[in-house]
């Protein structure tokens, strides 16, 4: 690959990075990546990595799948500039620990499920909310407001959805 090549794949994806992350102001991507979590403890229950694999790469994209909004919210603007500050900022112990805490997540999430385990499960992903919405506030200030209302409904949706599945079973 030449140097003008290896300029256009770097135009490209940037353009990709922005285009995906204007779709991201949207609310709907904020509303809808929670409730991936539904179909990723029922992939785990069952024992299907494939679909718990599928479902982790459904929620990666699932930040463009909408259009990005004609007028942002400016607290989800506020939020998300904090955000890809962060993210572009440069790497210490702290983000290292945020970072590693996401796939802990998922493999928690996972086992517990895998292995049956109900109140694991749900322990895990109530505590990663909280945390979600601890960063939220820790590194954006009052725009983690802006996180809370998406969280709370998609913990109280997946625990709803899990505990009714679990009555309805027995």
């Amino acid at each position: 690959m030449n140097d003008n090549e290896y300029v256009d794949r770097m135009d490209t994806l940037q353009l990709f990075a922005e285009w995906t992350w204007a779709r991201h102001h949207n609310p709907w991507s904020w509303y809808i990546r929670p409730l991936f979590l539904v179909p990723y403890c029922y992939f785990a229950w069952r024992r299907n990595l494939p679909g718990m694999l599928a479902t982790i790469l459904a929620l990666a994209t699932s930040m463009f799948w909408f259009p990005a909004p004609i007028n942002p919210d400016p607290r989800a603007v506020e939020f998300l500039e904090a955000e890809r500050r962060y993210l572009l900022s440069p790497w210490g112990s702290t983000k290292i620990f945020f970072a590693a805490l996401v796939p802990l997540f998922f493999v928690s999430v996972g086992v517990a499920f895998w292995r049956r385990s109900v109140v694991l499960g749900l322990a895990a992903v109530n505590v990663a909310s909280m945390i979600k919405i601890g960063w939220g506030f820790y590194f954006t200030g009052t725009s983690g407001w802006t996180v809370v209302a998406p969280a709370v409904l998609g913990l109280a949706a997946i625990n709803c959805v899990v505990l009714v599945a679990l009555t309805w079973r027995h």
